[in-house]
């Protein structure tokens, strides 16, 4: 049945393909499509515009139209259908990986890693060119990178909600792209903080969601970094670990925000 209502519009001009409506929509009436923001139905969508305070574009409106009534029976089966097909994806990636289920594969186990330290040149640690001043030893090689890795794992879904690694820490959370963008990570975000990745237009991110704030909430973080891709998609980290935060509580982490360009430049 169609009748004039409220229901959302969104202007494809406008829409950057962010994706920070999607997580404010109840019902999962929007869905990014060929990068915008589309509409899934408009029998899903309550006209109620909670996703409209999220647009960073300004790109959703409330408008009155003719429009398919909202149907309360269809959402209940949109959302049943899209919990089935979440999990469906989960159980193909398990079984993807050797059916370790997630915290059981011996290679999720937790681990403290010892800071490496490396020779002032590229040769090996253990040569004779591992002196402060190689080049008295007419060595040219450039210097060698260390990891800056303290722990391990680094898949925000794997790290555990308590440990050694938030104690007292400095927190980086980065889109999994960075690290390969980046060319100095471990240098220049790295170093001196506990890692947590995530990719926040591929993956689920509502799980997240709850064990940042989790993780905030139950223990001693002293900072937090967000560092996510100039592509707008990857803006929804950003937007993740604030809500994280809020609803943890905590209004003494400081927040900092860092933009790495697809070339690799920190903005």
């Amino acid at each position: 049945m169609r009748n004039v209502r409220n229901i959302v519009t969104i202007d494809e001009g406008k829409c950057n393909g962010c994706g920070l409506c999607i997580p404010n929509c109840a019902e999962g009436a929007i869905r990014i499509v060929d990068g915008k923001a589309k509409l899934v139905g408009e029998n899903l969508c309550d006209g109620l515009g909670a996703c409209l305070g999220h647009c960073p574009m300004d790109a959703i409106t409330i408008e009155q139209r003719t429009a398919d009534a909202f149907d309360e029976r269809a959402v209940h089966e949109h959302l049943t259908a899209e919990r089935d097909a979440r999990e469906m994806l989960r159980e193909v990636k398990q079984a993807a990986s050797g059916g370790c289920p997630s915290g059981g594969c011996p290679g999720a186990a937790m681990r403290e890693l010892k800071l490496a330290t490396a020779p002032a040149c590229g040769c090996s640690a253990d040569s004779a060119c591992g002196a402060d001043s190689p080049a008295a030893y007419g060595c040219d090689e450039a210097p060698a990178a260390v990891s800056e890795l303290r722990h391990w794992p680094v898949q925000l879904g794997l790290v555990p909600v308590r440990g050694a690694m938030w104690r007292d820490a400095d927190v980086l959370i980065a889109a999994d792209c960075v690290s390969v963008a980046c060319p100095d990570f471990h240098r220049r975000l790295l170093a001196g903080r506990s890692l947590a990745i995530a990719c926040p237009k591929l993956d689920d991110v509502g799980p997240y969601e709850t064990k940042l704030a989790t993780i905030f909430a139950e223990n001693p973080i002293r900072s937090v970094t967000v560092a996510h891709m100039e592509v707008p998609c990857c803006s929804g980290i950003v937007r993740l670990v604030e809500q994280a935060l809020t609803r943890s509580g905590r209004t003494d982490i400081p927040l900092r925000n860092v933009t790495v360009g697809i070339d690799g430049t920190i903005r």
